[in-house]
C-alpha cells in the first residue's frame, strides 16, 4: 500500500511538473481499458439481464392482455353472428307470414323428442298464447307440422316427416292432388297412390291443397326429387323432400286460419246433406 501511495504521488507530481506525462497517460489508458471493461462486465451483464427480464415480463403481460381481448372480441363476434342469423330468420318468418295476411304468433323450439321412431318437438307457446290442437306450424321455408297436444305454456308438434302424419297436397304445375305421408326421415316424404300415368315430374312443387280443412291452402310442403315407374305396377313411387328446414329451424309460426263460414239459415252442411239416392224401380229390376 505504501509503495502504491508513493507511486501515485510520484505520478501526480510528474504530471503536474512535466507536459510529456499526457502522452504517457494516454498510453496507460489504452493499456488499462481492457481491465476496466472486464471490471465493468459483471455490472453490465446484470443490467442487461434485468432489462431483458423486464422486457420479457412486459411482453408476456401484453400478450396475456391481447389474448383476453381476442377472446372477448371473438365471443362478441360469435354473439353478433348468432343475432344476425336470428334476425334474418325472423325476417324470413315475417315475410312468410304475409300470405293472405293470416294471423300468427311466433314460437321457439324447446326440445326434440328423443325417440328415434317419432318426429315430434316441443315449442314455447301454449294454451295461454292461443295455441290449439291441430294448429298448423311452419318455418320460413314451408310447413313443419301441426300441434297435437297443448299445455298452459308449451305445445307438442307432430312434424310432417313422422311416419304417422299425412296431408293433402297439390302440384303447382298442373293442379294434381295427392296425399303426402312422412317416412320417418328428415329429408324424405312419400307421395302416396300416384297413378303410373300421372303427370308428375322431378322438380314439381307441392303445396297444401286446403282440402282437409286442417292446413290453409298454398303453403309449401316439398319438392319432388324422385319418380320411379315399375312395369306392371299401377302406382309409381314418388319421393319428395320437405321445403321446411326440419333439422335446423328454431323459430316457427303458429298460423290461425280463418274459421270456415257458418251455414246460412236453412242451408245444411255437406255431411248433413249427403244422402244415398235409391235407384228407380226399373233399374233395380
Amino acid at each position: 500500500m505504501l509503495l502504491c501511495a508513493i507511486a501515485a504521488f510520484g505520478l501526480m507530481f510528474a504530471e503536474h511538473r512535466f507536459t510529456r506525462m499526457d502522452e504517457v497517460r494516454a498510453q496507460l489508458t489504452t493499456v488499462v481499458a481492457p481491465i476496466q471493461w472486464m471490471v465493468s462486465l459483471p455490472s453490465d451483464v446484470l443490467t442487461w439481464g434485468a432489462l431483458a427480464l423486464s422486457d420479457q415480463r412486459a411482453l408476456v403481460e401484453e400478450n396475456r392482455r391481447l389474448r383476453e381481448q381476442l377472446l372477448t372480441l371473438s365471443q362478441r363476434a360469435q354473439q353478433m353472428a348468432h343475432l344476425t342469423a336470428e334476425n334474418v330468420r325472423l325476417r324470413e318468418l315475417l315475410q312468410a307470414a304475409r300470405r293472405d295476411e293470416m294471423a300468427y304468433i311466433t314460437a321457439e323450439l324447446l326440445s326434440l323428442d328423443s325417440d328415434p321412431f317419432t318426429h315430434q318437438m316441443v315449442i314455447d307457446r301454449g294454451r295461454r298464447d292461443g295455441a290449439y290442437v291441430g294448429q298448423p306450424v311452419m318455418d320460413a321455408s314451408g310447413l313443419v307440422g301441426q300441434i297435437t297436444a297443448v299445455s298452459a305454456y308449451s305445445s307438442r308438434v307432430l312434424m310432417i316427416n313422422d311416419a304417422s302424419h299425412a296431408l293433402p297436397v297439390q302440384v303447382t304445375r298442373n293442379g294434381l292432388r295427392f296425399v303426402v305421408q312422412g317416412t320417418g326421415h328428415y329429408d324424405r316424404l312419400s307421395v302416396m297412390h300416384v297413378p303410373d300415368t300421372a303427370d308428375i315430374r322431378v322438380g314439381d312443387r307441392l303445396l297444401t291443397s286446403g282440402l282437409a280443412g286442417r292446413f290453409p291452402q298454398g303453403y309449401p310442403v316439398g319438392r319432388v326429387v324422385s319418380v320411379e315407374h315399375d312395369p306392371g305396377e299401377p302406382f309409381a313411387r314418388v319421393i319428395a323432400e320437405p321445403s321446411a328446414q326440419l333439422q335446423r329451424s328454431r323459430h316457427f309460426l303458429l298460423l290461425f286460419p280463418p274459421a270456415p263460414p257458418e251455414p246460412r239459415p236453412g242451408e245444411a252442411l255437406w255431411d248433413e246433406s249427403f244422402t244415398v239416392v235409391e235407384p228407380p224401380q226399373e233399374l233395380q229390376r
